[in-house]
This record gives C-alpha cells, sequence and structure tokens, in this order.
C-alpha cells in the first residue's frame, strides 16, 4: 500500500498538471510543504480527486545544487602578493625587514620551529601539503614562490 502512494506522489511530481489523490494529499503535503504554502488551494470535486485551480501548469521541482566559483587564475605575481602577504601577518617577522630575498633563519632570525609554522600557513592559504623533505629546503620567500608556482603548474 505505502509503495503505491508513494508511486502516485512521485507520478503526481512529474505530470504537468499537478492532480492529487484525496488517498496521498497528506503524504504530497509532507513531501513538498513549500508547494503547499505558495498556492492558493481550491479544491473542485472531480470524480473523487482534488485538483489545483488557478495554474494550468506547475514550474519543476527545484533540486538543490552547490555552485562552485572559480578562482581567478594564479600568476608569479599574485603568488608572490600572497606568500608576502602571509609572510607580514606571521608575527614574529618584522614587515620592514621583508624581502623576496630575505634568508628565513639568517636575515630574519628564524628558527626551524618558526619555519615549520610558515610552511603550515603556506599550506593554509595555497591548499595543498607540502612534504617535509621539500619544506626544509624552502629558506626565502622567492623559494616558496617558485614551489608553489611549480606545484600549480603556473608558468610565466
Amino acid at each position: 500500500m505505502a509503495a503505491r502512494v508513494l508511486q502516485q506522489c512521485v507520478r503526481s511530481f512529474a505530470r504537468p498538471t499537478l492532480r492529487l489523490c484525496s488517498s496521498n494529499l497528506v503524504v504530497r503535503a509532507a513531501a513538498a510543504p513549500s508547494a503547499a504554502l505558495h498556492r492558493p488551494l481550491s479544491s473542485v470535486a472531480d470524480t473523487g480527486r482534488t485538483r489545483w485551480l488557478g495554474q494550468n501548469r506547475t514550474p519543476p521541482l527545484t533540486v538543490l545544487c552547490r555552485q562552485y566559483g572559480d578562482l581567478p587564475p594564479l600568476t608569479l605575481e599574485n603568488i608572490k602578493d600572497r606568500v608576502m602577504y602571509v609572510l607580514k601577518l606571521y608575527d614574529k617577522i618584522s614587515p620592514e625587514k621583508l624581502q623576496t630575498t630575505s634568508h628565513f633563519m639568517k636575515d630574519l632570525g628564524l628558527d626551524s620551529l618558526d619555519q615549520v609554522e610558515i610552511i603550515m600557513a603556506m599550506e593554509d592559504e595555497f591548499g595543498f601539503e607540502i612534504p617535509d623533505a621539500e619544506a626544509e629546503k624552502l629558506m626565502t620567500p622567492d623559494e616558496i614562490v617558485q614551489y608553489v608556482a611549480d606545484k600549480k603548474d603556473v608558468y610565466e
């Protein structure tokens, strides 16, 4: 019985004119309460069926889908700006001393734990993981920019 009511409900969704049997009115109202709220309900006795009046056609069921936005394409300049922005936000780096050729340990006075934190911040910024063996080699902002450009296939 429930399968038959479900089939009738599905069939009524697919029909261009919306007709509801009195037996599946409760099922239909529970399945699509928004459709019942947005249209005035008028009933006419038509061989034991209830019919919507006032509109001949119903819009198709709305299917919720996620639409993803696309980011602008990466360029070397864009990558460099993002790397420098993340580094300027790091509290142990003074923005006045920071240059693209600054060595983290020699010029900026950072230690290995600071470098790990910087690499983790870059992973969060660009959305991919940098292996530890590669992360140990990245000692300047230029090297980070070049590494990210190689991983994201950015060439100019």
